[in-house]
């Protein structure tokens, strides 16, 4: 054996050993990961991945344990259970508390996505630049979007006008305001208590993605399914801060190597497929029909909802934000990711 090919090992085995030592010196760290979707979600498979990826990279010294099905809250308070330590990783729906992030809500204005795996690493590069402000409680590590969801209602929804007199289910506080412009009421629900909301007449209609109308048996209470790209749900998946300071400099590497654009789109993949797939699903269940709008019937719904980025840009404002600013670099990360509408 040479004697470059002896040092060439010998810095190998070095480096190998420093890297053990560290690891080996690290304190086990187990992470309460909580997701407020049903257990077979195809989010959740993401997330345990990501968890198994982290734990691989950080030499099994960072394990994980997802807790599915709002075990350990309600899905409207998981943003203040990754700050408070209840969860140590929590999947957040900003919209879930109209005002609190006024920034994020801007993602869910009507008619700005085309799918959710490019709007996935979009969205979480654009509001990389705004969430150490807005979501300062608690460490931000990514966002996604699901595939765009539409009105599935009673009735059919072919106008704007339509909408007066009727109670919608929004998916996010930015719908709702949408809702209320247009003359209907809004029904607060969470997506796991949409269908009871639906079942006793309490909501006529609700906005969500395909392929959960099914997971959560609203395709039971509604029938007609408006087929255009409407809006998305934009979800942030966040720490507790003290969870993150409290590991080693080793161990904060593996986690910011995971929370990253590339890491938003692979999570939110298979579930952009789930949904993208639900649509046929729906449209071949007898008594329902999955119904697209004329031209006319579009223009007319880009022109009602027009005035919500104003409305949306009054509450950035208040917040002392830049809503131009904000809503240019959004839809230039949507054009670049491929995902604009």
């Amino acid at each position: 054996m040479t004697r470059h090919r002896f040092s060439t090992l010998a810095l190998a085995a070095a480096l190998a050993a420093c890297t053990w030592s560290a690891q080996a010196q690290d304190k086990p760290v187990n992470l309460k990961m909580s997701s407020w979707v049903p257990a077979q979600h195809p989010l959740n498979p993401s997330l345990i991945a990501w968890a198994e990826d982290i734990k691989k990279a950080s030499g099994g010294t960072i394990t994980a344990t997802l807790f599915p099905s709002e075990q350990l809250g309600k899905a409207f308070d998981h943003y203040d259970m990754a700050r408070d330590g209840i969860a140590d990783f929590a999947y957040i729906n900003p919209g879930y508390q109209p005002g609190r992030f006024p920034i994020m809500a801007g993602a869910s204005l009507p008619f700005l996505f085309s799918n959710a795996k490019g709007g996935s690493a979009a969205i979480d590069a654009w509001y990389r630049n705004y969430a150490a402000k807005e979501m300062k409680d608690v460490k931000y590590c990514f966002a996604f979007v699901h595939d765009p969801g539409t009105f599935h209602s009673r009735k059919k929804i072919l106008l704007p006008t339509d909408i007066k007199g009727m109670k919608i289910r929004p998916a996010t506080s930015t719908i709702g305001q949408m809702v209320t412009s247009l003359g209907g009421t809004n029904v607060q629900a969470s997506a796991p208590e949409s269908r009871d909301m639906l079942e006793r007449g309490v909501a006529d209609a609700i906005t969500f993605p395909w392929g959960s109308i099914g997971l959560f048996g609203i395709d039971k209470v509604v029938n007609f399914h408006m087929d255009v790209p409407l809006y998305v749900t934009p979800f942030v998946w966040a720490m507790n801060k003290d969870k993150y300071d409290g590991m080693s400099p080793a161990q904060k590497k593996v986690i910011d190597d995971h929370c990253t654009s590339e890491w938003a789109e692979k999570v939110a993949s298979p579930w952009a497929d789930f949904e993208f797939a639900g649509r046929a699903k729906i449209a071949a269940l007898p008594g329902h029909e999955v119904y697209k709008l004329t031209p006319e019937q579009l223009d007319a719904w880009r022109k009602a909802v027009a005035p919500g980025e104003a409305q949306w840009a009054e509450g950035v404002k208040k917040a002392g934000g830049d809503p131009k600013a904000a809503m240019d670099a959004l839809k230039a990360s949507l054009a670049k990711s491929g995902a604009a509408l």
